[in-house]
């Protein structure tokens, strides 16, 4: 072959002008994917109109809620409300009618449909109610929550026939008395036992003071007569009279000695012993640790106001005398004290009910002032044209701290022997004749209330006539009790007051110790 020879290669390879995409070609790929797009364009319009119809604005932040509430006490859990549930109405509070004491007819008998007497309302005679100082965890519910057989009765509503037992007038009298001793406390607190009627119209004033000395103790009384009702520090119509008044005694404390008050006089135990009682049954409806040190500090002080192996007297350190008067005070501080759970000596009750059973006249159950058989005492120049025959004041203290200190009439016979001398001196509202002794009364209404029977009912027809028909029914002294008897010379209007409304709270304040008879 020669060099000038040409080859021809020959190849298998597309032509380059056969390797060009038409637009045919290109269309016809693109229209055989046209299904997959027309769905995904589906899905993604489906999409959207998903998102577009969720309510995204009840995934925002709610607005910012901001609550303000004013406590007046430790913060109790309430209760969620049920969803989408409307709130109940609150209907407002009708305003408090003043309490008007209107004409009443004494009754034997109880307001229930049966018409029966008081008596029935003991309970059944086979059974036997809860004493007052047994349990405090168990007596919380049976007696704070109503009911005769706690220890501190019906005072919180509970057993409307209770209340009821009274008979006709008695609710309305107690009530105008609470509102008159509320109108005569000071704004700090306490009761000024010789210038309470400060309060008063200066052209209506009140008469009957009593002695300064004793502020201390007609507080402590006023206070007792509004826990017989059931107000406390937190509940209760009176709860900020409560407040005050307890706030003031705790401030007369004494830091070292735990006295309330001052050592003036003679007869400041008197005084220290019902404020203290007031303090105890304070601190146990309340149980506030506030209360905790002073009612501990104000026992103590009773405590080392006792004598060895004995009871108590005016002196302290003690001297080595006793009287029933006071001890009978002392008696009930400490056992409201055990029943707060305070710190107690119980040997006192051993020393007190031995000092009963030394004064008490075995041929006529009288219990003495300061000796077997004793009369009661009175003040020479003072208060002595009081006979002290128109009363039993000293068996009545003997008789309820008889009952209190855990003895019955059915096994001491001294017991009925005391009902039956006081019998003979019933209840008479009659100050001309110098028969009025409202502290007499006080301790008897309790005592014979424990007794029942016959000496109950006698006792109790007799004082709700003596207390109702002497209540003041005009201008400022309205609801409130002339301060007549040996001793209205010392408490004044304040003392007589309270100690009748006291009275009047018989049937409900404490409970039956020894159940039905």
């Amino acid at each position: 072959m020669s060099e000038k020879e040409q080859f021809h290669i020959e190849s298998t390879l597309p032509k380059s002008w056969e390797q060009e995409e038409t637009f045919n070609d290109v269309l016809y790929e693109w229209m055989s994917r046209a299904p997959w797009l027309a769905i995904s364009a589906a899905l993604h319009l489906v999409i959207f109109l998903i998102i577009q119809a969720i309510p995204w604005g009840l995934f925002g932040q709610d607005d910012e809620v901001v609550i303000e509430a004013s406590v007046d006490q430790a913060a109790e859990e309430l209760p969620e409300d049920p969803p989408e549930e409307e709130p109940e109405e609150i209907e407002e509070e009708e305003p408090i009618e003043e309490p008007i004491i209107q004409d009443f007819e004494i009754s034997d008998h109880n307001e229930t449909d049966t018409n029966e007497d008081f008596e029935s309302t003991e309970g059944d005679p086979d059974m036997f109610a809860d004493s007052p100082f047994d349990d405090k965890a168990f007596n919380n519910v049976i007696g704070i929550g109503g009911g005769a057989g706690g220890k501190f009765g019906g005072r919180f509503g509970g057993r409307k026939n209770l209340r009821a037992a009274g008979g006709s007038g008695t609710e309305q009298a107690l009530k105008a008395g609470l509102e008159w001793l509320k109108n005569h406390q000071d704004p700090e607190g306490l009761w000024d036992c010789d210038e309470f009627m400060k309060h008063d119209p200066p052209n209506d004033l009140c008469t009957g003071p009593g002695a300064s000395l004793h502020d201390i103790g007609v507080t402590g009384l006023g206070l007792l007569a509004f826990l017989g009702d059931g107000h406390t520090t937190r509940k209760g119509l009176y709860k900020n009279v409560v407040r005050k008044g307890i706030r003031w005694l705790t401030g007369e404390q004494d830091y070292d000695t735990g006295l309330l008050g001052e050592e003036i006089g003679h007869t400041f135990l008197y005084d220290h012993s019902i404020a203290t009682l007031a303090i105890t049954e304070t601190y146990y409806f309340d149980d506030s640790p506030m209360l905790d040190s002073v009612a501990q500090n104000a026992i103590n002080y009773i405590t080392r106001a006792r004598n060895p192996y004995g009871a108590w007297r005016y002196d302290v350190p003690p001297m080595g005398e006793n009287d029933t008067s006071v001890t009978g005070w002392m008696v009930f501080c400490l056992k409201s004290a055990e029943e707060a759970g305070l710190k107690i000596d119980p040997d006192a009750f051993v020393g007190a009910l031995n000092w009963i059973d030394e004064v008490t006249d075995p041929a006529n159950g009288r219990v003495g002032y300061n000796s077997v058989g004793s009369a009661s005492s009175r003040i020479e120049g003072l208060n002595d044209e009081w006979p002290t025959d128109s009363g039993e004041s000293m068996t009545a203290v003997g008789l309820l701290c008889r009952f209190f200190l855990g003895q019955d009439p059915g096994k001491t016979p001294a017991m009925v022997k005391h009902a039956d001398l006081m019998l003979k001196t019933l209840p008479v509202w009659d100050p001309e004749a110098m028969g009025c002794d409202m502290y007499y009364w006080y301790y008897g209404s309790y005592a014979m209330f424990q007794m029942g029977g016959r000496h109950w009912k006698a006792w109790n027809k007799a004082m709700k006539t003596a207390v109702l028909e002497s209540q003041r029914q005009d201008g400022a002294h309205f609801g409130s009790w002339d301060p007549v008897g040996p001793w209205g010379m010392k408490g004044g209007r304040v003392y007589s007051t309270a100690t009748m409304v006291l009275c009047l709270e018989v049937y409900f304040r404490y409970g039956k110790v020894l159940g039905a008879r």
